[in-house]
C-alpha cells in the first residue's frame, strides 16, 4: 500500500485541520478556508475550488496530496464527512432552502430525506453482524447504553425494549451516570454508544473508558469522522440528515428495531415464556385507558349496559 493511502485510511476520525501540519505555510493558508467551512466547498470541482481560493487546479491537487489524500475525489469525500460532523442547526436549515419553496414542500422534503436515510441504511447494513451482536447481548454480563441530549430518546427506547426481555441492561444519559457505568465495565460487558455529528463528549469519553477496560463496544453514529467510529469494535453508520434544524433519527431507530428483533429471536423459547407472563397485563391490565373489553357494547341509551353484562 502506498504511503498516502496508508495515512488516509489509518485514522478516518482525524480532523481535517490536523493534516495541515504536512503543508507549507503558503499552502496552508490557501486551503484553510475549506477546512474552516467544508459544507461551502464540498460540491465544487477542483477547478471551481481553485478559482474560489484564488489559486490554480494543479496547486490544489498538490495540496490535497500533501495532506495525505490519494486524489481530489478522496478529499471531497472527506469534506462531505466533515460537513456532516461539524454541521450546526443553522447549517442544515439554511441548506434546506425551504423559504423559497414553502412550508408544505419542506415537510415533503423532510419525509423524502428520511426515506433516503432509510435506503442508505438498508443498502449498507451488515445483517449478519447484527445477528452476531444479538448473540453477544444475551451472553454478556451487563448491557450498557450511553447517549445524551436528543439521543436520550434512542437510549431510553433501546433500554426499555431490552428490559422487556429480562436482560441486565443499564442506561446512562448524563455525565455522572455514564462515568460510573463505564468505570465498572469489564470484558464481560457489551456497551452501546449513540451520538451524532462530532460526538457528545460524555458519550465518547464513556465509550473510551469502557473500551479501555476490555468491554465489547458498539457505536451508532452518522459519519466515520465521529470519534465513536474510531473507538468502537463495531460502528453502524445511520444518516441523520434533514432539511430542517434538527436531526433525523428515522434510520437510527430502524437500526435499533433490527437489533431488538434479532435479540428477540435469540433464546426464543425463553423469551416467549417471559412474554406469556406479560401478555395478560398487556391485554387487560390497569395501564390501559377505558372500560374492560366488551364494555363498548353497553354504551347504548336505555340501560343496555346492565342487561348485556348479565
Amino acid at each position: 500500500m502506498q504511503p498516502a493511502k496508508r495515512r488516509r485510511n489509518a485514522a478516518p476520525g482525524d480532523n481535517l485541520a490536523a493534516r495541515l501540519t504536512h503543508l507549507s505555510d503558503r499552502r496552508r493558508e490557501i486551503i484553510r478556508p475549506v477546512l474552516a467551512n467544508p459544507r461551502q466547498f464540498v460540491l465544487l470541482s477542483v477547478r471551481d475550488l481553485a478559482k474560489s481560493l484564488g489559486s490554480d487546479a494543479a496547486t490544489v491537487v498538490r495540496i490535497v496530496r500533501g495532506m495525505g489524500f490519494e486524489n481530489y475525489r478522496a478529499f471531497q469525500h472527506h469534506l462531505h464527512e466533515a460537513s456532516i460532523a461539524f454541521a450546526t442547526s443553522l447549517d442544515t436549515m439554511q441548506a434546506g432552502g425551504a423559504g423559497k419553496n414553502g412550508t408544505a414542500n419542506l415537510a415533503r422534503e423532510s419525509i423524502d430525506q428520511d426515506l433516503k436515510n432509510l435506503g442508505a441504511l438498508r443498502s449498507s447494513v451488515d445483517l449478519e453482524r447484527i445477528a452476531a451482536i444479538a448473540d453477544r447481548v444475551h451472553s454478556s454480563r451487563r448491557i450498557l447504553i450511553f447517549g445524551g441530549d436528543a439521543a436520550t430518546s434512542l437510549v431510553v427506547f433501546f433500554e426499555y425494549c431490552l428490559t422487556l426481555l429480562g436482560l441486565p441492561v443499564f442506561a446512562g444519559t448524563g455525565y455522572g451516570r455514564i462515568g460510573h457505568l463505564a468505570r465498572a465495565a469489564t470484558r464481560k460487558d457489551i456497551v452501546f454508544a449513540i451520538s451524532f455529528r462530532r460526538g457528545l463528549r460524555m458519550t465518547v469519553e464513556g465509550l473510551e473508558r469502557a473500551h479501555a477496560s476490555g468491554a465489547y463496544c458498539v457505536s451508532i453514529a452518522d459519519t466515520l469522522l465521529s470519534p465513536l467510529a474510531r473507538i468502537a469494535d463495531v460502528c453502524f453508520i445511520t444518516s441523520a440528515e434533514t432539511p430542517s434544524y434538527g436531526v433525523s433519527y428515522v434510520a437510527a431507530m430502524a437500526l435499533l428495531n433490527a437489533l431488538i428483533a434479532a435479540c428477540g429471536n435469540v433464546r426464543r423459547s425463553h423469551i416467549l415464556k417471559i412474554l406469556r407472563e406479560v401478555d395478560a397485563e398487556q391485554r387487560s391490565g390497569s395501564r390501559w385507558y377505558g372500560d374492560e373489553p366488551g364494555d363498548e357494547l353497553g354504551d347504548e341509551p336505555g340501560g343496555k349496559r346492565g342487561n348485556e353484562r348479565h
